[in-house]
């Protein structure tokens, strides 16, 4: 399926940018505008049933990363240099990273594990059988947000096809990267919504540098902009190889191995 895009800038590097569910391309407008400052071409798709893309029968990660794969790489000309997800949109990067071959990965408070037993299905329930969030409900679960993210939250949710919940009916798919050769970033929230100190603590023992971001929510990049911008920017001013390098402004005012604002395992 070819899926609506939202592409800016015309840097030498390239991002791809994943939604998390319920949201779209447009909740990463803030993000988009720094990456392309930064020098990249950012390419922001809408999955399936979300945004301004077409609906699908069915839903599910391989569908909705067949999908990104097939949007997004007649528009490369070589792998891409980022790939970016949020939630559920971290399951689907990991495999687009894979296929694409990206050289890094951001993955944002991801939905890499999910409860098992009463509480997995207790919230399966809760999830399937809430309503749809009204701009009144969406500013009081996120008080940080901005008008312009409230309102453009309100307008993917209206557009949100709900049939991809069933996605969820089984949890198994819910998981990192199976393959994992990259230099890889993890940002969770300050309480995640889905993270685990146990499950942090798998992605740690595979490679990942997992940070906390304190004072954010389940939408790290909306409740601290600024916070998570220099948090990612400082770990791909670090992240190795020539196109990277070049990208430093200046250096960081932090030791190699700590970045602002955040606690951190490696």
């Amino acid at each position: 399926m070819q899926l609506a895009v939202v592409t800016q800038g015309d840097g030498h590097r390239t991002a791809i940018l994943v939604h998390g569910i319920m949201s779209g391309a447009e909740a990463w407008h803030r993000v988009a505008a720094d990456l392309d400052a930064a020098g990249y071409r950012v390419l922001a798709v809408d999955l399936a049933g979300h945004g301004s893309s077409p609906r699908a029968a069915r839903y599910s990660a391989a569908s909705w990363t067949d999908d990104v794969v097939e949007t997004v790489a007649p528009l490369l000309d070589g792998p891409p240099d980022l790939v970016m997800g949020h939630s559920l949109g971290s399951v689907v990067a990991g495999e687009v990273a894979t296929r694409l071959g990206a050289r890094s990965a951001i993955y944002v408070d991801p939905a890499f594990a999910f409860p098992r037993g009463v509480k997995g299905a207790a919230f399966k329930a809760a999830f399937a059988m809430a309503p749809r969030p009204s701009r009144r409900m969406l500013a009081r679960m996120n008080p940080k947000w901005s008008e312009v993210d409230l309102e453009i939250e309100v307008s993917t949710v209206a557009r949100w096809d709900r049939r991809t919940i069933l996605a969820f009916v089984r949890t198994a798919w819910l998981r990192p990267p199976r393959h994992l050769g990259i230099p890889t970033l993890v940002v969770l929230a300050e309480k995640s919504l889905l993270i685990t100190d146990r499950a942090r603590s798998a992605l740690v023992e595979r490679g990942m540098i997992v940070l906390r971001l304190g004072g954010t929510g389940h939408t790290v990049f909306r409740d601290d902009h600024g916070a998570f911008m220099r948090t990612i920017t400082e770990w791909l001013a670090q992240v190795p190889g020539p196109r990277l390098r070049a990208a430093r402004a200046r250096p960081s005012s932090h030791p190699v191995g700590r970045l602002g604002g955040c606690s951190w395992s490696s």
